[in-house]
């Protein structure tokens, strides 16, 4: 069975760091694609970044390019989302999703199968 744990959460203020971990069983990095999601309130779920070993890429939405950083540890079987230079509009429930995107694709929603349940970050200004 696939499962996808995100922890990490919490508040910070603004410029601080947060990292984010989701834990996931059931498949490899080999298998699947990792990204991470956020979904603020009254606005559409987005992607944030992918990890995607199959292809060695990485990928980020300018919104987060140069402050977010996404990594994986084999062992832990985790991905990583490194949120440093937090800024208030990051503020949103966090989630990471397995699938085979497209990787042209890759903010698609619809491009991945499992989802984690979500943790919440809020950033303070």
């Amino acid at each position: 069975e696939v499962q996808l744990v995100e922890s990490g959460g919490g508040l910070v203020q603004a410029g601080e760091s947060l990292r984010l971990s989701c834990a996931v069983s059931g498949f490899t990095f080999d298998d699947y694609a990792v990204g991470w999601f956020r979904q603020a309130p009254g606005k559409e779920r987005e992607g944030v970044s992918l990890f995607s070993r199959r292809d060695n890429s990485t990928y980020y939405a300018d919104s987060v390019k140069g402050r977010f950083t996404i990594s994986s540890d084999n062992a832990k079987n985790t991905v990583y989302l490194q949120m440093n230079s937090a800024k208030p509009e990051d503020t949103a429930v966090y989630y990471c999703a397995a699938g085979t995107p497209l990787l042209r694709l890759w903010v698609n929603t619809q491009e991945y199968d499992y989802w984690g349940q979500g943790t919440q970050v809020a950033v303070s200004s």
